[in-house]
């Protein structure tokens, strides 16, 4: 990949990041860390992605910077009972969460329990109706390309308007296979009328490389004007460094993380 190359990746894909930091140990000096990394001389990423315990903290910081506030509710295993997640979401709003990250119950689905995990999308929909509602399949978790398709569907009929591949806490996060299929049935329903819906990759995503497999798939599958921070995200902790180096023209090591 020629420099030019890179850096015109990475123009595209830095407005696409949630910036994420979900470690166990996070403290009030990471996020406050985060947020300022959030705004950068290149212009500011989407979103930072964080604990429910930081959201007010986030949302005070990046008061006025075009950074939206993103979290996480059933995460990370999709095992909580629905009216606790429908609270923990609503609470998230109200301390100023513009995103809800919700883990779709995935086990339930798994054993066949569809109208439990399709209930749970539903009702923290209605609870958070101005909130922008992202349902994080965990499609490695999932494994059969039927029911990633399957997946895929039931998260927007219950009214998600992303859907994501994973939560970056499995073995197996966001490959290239499964964004295939999702974003194939992002446009089989764009197609037959539906409504728009996005899509966010998570979980390994840490280079130039990396960012640019994923954006040709979706401007192979749904035209190169698609893409924006509208319809697609990269929730990553580790990308935005080589997005930077590659926009001032230098060489950046792998990063680390989500």
């Amino acid at each position: 990949m020629t420099e030019a190359t890179a850096a015109a990746i990475a123009a595209r894909a830095l407005p696409l990041v949630d910036l994420t930091n979900l470690e166990d140990d996070c403290k009030p000096t990471d996020i406050e860390k985060l947020c300022r990394r959030a705004v950068t001389p290149h212009g500011p990423v989407a979103a930072v992605c964080i604990w429910p315990r930081f959201v007010g903290q986030a949302a005070t910081q990046l008061r006025g910077s075009g950074v939206r506030v993103a979290t996480v509710v059933n995460f990370p295993a999709g095992g909580i009972e629905t009216l606790a997640v429908v609270e923990e979401a609503r609470a998230a709003v109200a301390e100023g969460a513009d995103e809800i990250d919700l883990v779709m119950p995935w086990q339930a689905f798994l054993d066949g329990r569809r109208g439990f995990a399709e209930t749970q999308i539903t009702r923290v929909r209605a609870a958070c109706p101005d909130a922008t509602l992202k349902v994080i399949l965990e499609t490695g978790e999932l494994g059969d390309a039927l029911l990633v398709h399957a997946a895929a569907n039931m998260a927007i009929a219950g009214g998600a308007d992303f859907i994501k591949t994973s939560t970056g806490k499995v073995k197996v996060n966001a490959t290239l296979e499964a964004a295939e299929i999702m974003l194939t049935v992002i446009e089989e329903i764009r197609r037959e009328g539906g409504r728009e819906v996005g899509f966010k990759p998570a979980g390994g995503i840490r280079t130039v490389d990396d960012a640019g497999a994923y954006l040709a798939i979706a401007d192979r599958l749904l035209g190169a004007n698609w893409v924006s921070a509208a319809h697609f995200r990269f929730g990553a902790s580790g990308l935005l460094d080589a997005l930077l180096a590659a926009l001032d023209g230098k060489e950046a090591a792998t990063g680390e993380g989500y």
